[in-house]
């Protein structure tokens, strides 16, 4: 006769909220007001981006019209979000 060898992997609350909330994205958006300038700086100032990953984020927003620049929970990406809508960038964070 063959056992299966498994364990059962009991999960609280807790731990299924901190699971899904992983899974966000803050996704910037392409506008006609603010400068390829104004975007990369704010980018590496807010969500930590080295020069060049903020440049390509900024080029993909521009052709493609949004680019998720960070991922991370809600509760983590909420401040940065609010960040990015201060200095005047269109922004949201979307949950998968």
């Amino acid at each position: 006769m063959l056992r299966n060898n498994y364990q059962e992997e009991t999960f609280d609350e807790g731990d299924i909220t901190e699971f899904l909330e992983g899974e966000c994205h803050l996704i910037l958006y392409n506008d006609d007001v603010n400068t390829f300038d104004h975007v990369i700086d704010t980018l590496v100032k807010v969500c930590h981006h080295t020069f060049e990953q903020a440049e390509q984020c900024a080029i993909i927003v521009h052709f493609k019209g949004k680019c998720d620049v960070k991922s991370g929970s809600y509760s983590f990406l909420k401040p940065l979000c609010t960040a990015l809508l201060n200095a005047g960038l269109s922004a949201e964070i979307e949950e998968v």
